[in-house]
């Protein structure tokens, strides 16, 4: 006959399992919830920073462009003084302000010094810098300096979070 100690012992063990899981239950659910909802928010996340990369990239593709002009560049003269006090108006290296202009900085010393001139595209956004002030040729500048984030290769592995 079996040890009525052992027998209560069972029931009270029972019971308590079934209380606990009653208890649970409902924590475990809310845990299971709260899980889907950080999956989705993560994938919303990172379908965001894609579109912020795309739109970054577009609008360095656009700051690189020269602005285009409703009328043909009639009556806009070039001078190498003009594009040097413009330069030094913007504050800006020659190596910054080729940038901006779509240029190397040998081909603004070349300009400055009066050896050469701009072609036609480049005179354009060289106009284009004219209405600019330093505030907005430093944003174009961060726009421009910010390099495109390396892509993982196809196959790569991925590092685990710990």
């Amino acid at each position: 006959m079996p040890n009525i100690a052992t027998v209560l012992k069972d029931e009270i063990r029972r019971l308590a399992k079934k209380e606990i899981k009653a208890v649970t239950g409902v924590t475990k659910q809310a845990v299971t919830q709260h899980r889907r909802d950080l999956a989705m928010l993560k994938r919303l996340v990172g379908v965001q920073q894609r579109e912020i990369r795309f739109l970054k990239a577009q609008e360095s593709k656009r700051l690189n462009q020269p602005t285009p002009t409703e009328e043909p560049l009639k009556g806009t003269r070039f001078s190498a003084r003009s594009v040097r006090a413009q330069r030094q108006r913007l504050g800006l290296s020659m190596d910054d302000f080729a940038r901006l202009v779509g240029v190397s900085g040998v081909t603004i010393y070349i300009w400055e010094s009066g050896k050469g001139r701009p072609r036609k595209e480049r005179l354009g956004a060289l106009f284009a810098l004219r209405h600019i002030g330093r505030r907005e040729a430093q944003k174009k500048l961060e726009m421009l300096k910010t390099p495109p984030r390396a892509r993982r290769e196809v196959g790569g592995k991925r590092r685990r979070r710990s």
